[in-house]
């Protein structure tokens, strides 16, 4: 819960384009006011190359954020994504029916720069699944250690939420969009990877007079309807990194594309 929250901030998904980020968080810092709140809507990494500089990036802008006249370390959320939900999974995949075509299928949608970026080759991956779940959970321990390596990575990883929504239940903040028939505590994989009855929504949902979300998988791009909105500009796929700020009456009060 975002509390107090005078305007929210939302960035779409990154996919892993540091260069991006940092310019993004350079006008961000110029436009940011007191009682102003920031999501970040998923899908952070993946795709692109430059995991750990976006990763650092997230975590320096965050300690700068921190330094504004009254923030507080609740006052910024990071949403799991369907690349951060991919990359959760990958740490438990010898519990997974046939990890070696998971890991595959997890590969051919945007894992391998993140293994890669972390020193992890994805070919030996694919030899380790072959070996059993005791091979499987020293390899995956071994992910672990390679996040270990970089400050503030780990406790970034674990930080990340399904969702994000401001104290008086005016906004909601998702990665994908969500399924309107759906309560909020059962969309399960709709948060990650979307539902085709999102643009669709009629009316208010659960009370919240918008529903924000961060990443489009269906590639449809960003949008803005009466009670939704994607803020997915195609950042990592040739396209722009959209930042947008709300009112609690759920209206974009200022937004730029980078």
């Amino acid at each position: 819960m975002l509390r107090h929250a005078r305007r929210i901030w939302a960035v779409a998904a990154i996919h892993a384009e540091a260069a991006r980020l940092s310019d993004a968080h350079d006008e961000l810092a110029a436009r940011l006011l007191p009682g102003d709140r920031l999501v970040y809507l998923g899908n952070m990494i993946g795709h692109g190359a430059d995991t750990i500089a976006t990763m650092d990036a997230l975590l320096a802008f965050r300690r700068d954020f921190l330094c504004l006249p009254g923030a507080e370390p609740e006052d910024i959320v990071y949403l799991r994504g369907a690349q951060e939900e991919m990359w959760r999974k990958l740490l438990q995949i010898q519990f997974a029916p046939g990890p070696g075509e998971v890991f595959d299928w997890m590969l051919r949608h945007g894992l391998a720069p993140v293994l890669q970026a972390y020193g992890v080759d994805p070919q030996q991956g694919r030899g380790i699944l072959r070996e059993g779940a005791l091979g499987i959970s020293r390899w995956t321990n071994s992910l672990r250690a390679a996040i270990r390596k970089h400050p503030g990575h780990d406790d970034l990883f674990g930080s990340f939420r399904r969702a994000a929504y401001s104290g008086g239940n005016e906004l909601l903040f998702v990665h994908a969009g969500i399924d309107p028939a759906v309560p909020l505590t059962a969309q399960a994989d709709h948060l990650w990877w979307g539902s085709p009855a999102f643009r669709s929504l009629s009316q208010p949902y659960a009370g919240f007079r918008r529903v924000v979300s961060g990443g489009n998988p269906r590639g449809e791009g960003a949008h803005l309807d009466a009670f939704t909105c994607c803020l997915d500009g195609g950042a990592g796929f040739g396209g722009p990194l959209n930042v947008a700020c709300f009112g609690l009456d759920g209206a974009i009060v200022e937004s730029f594309a980078i």
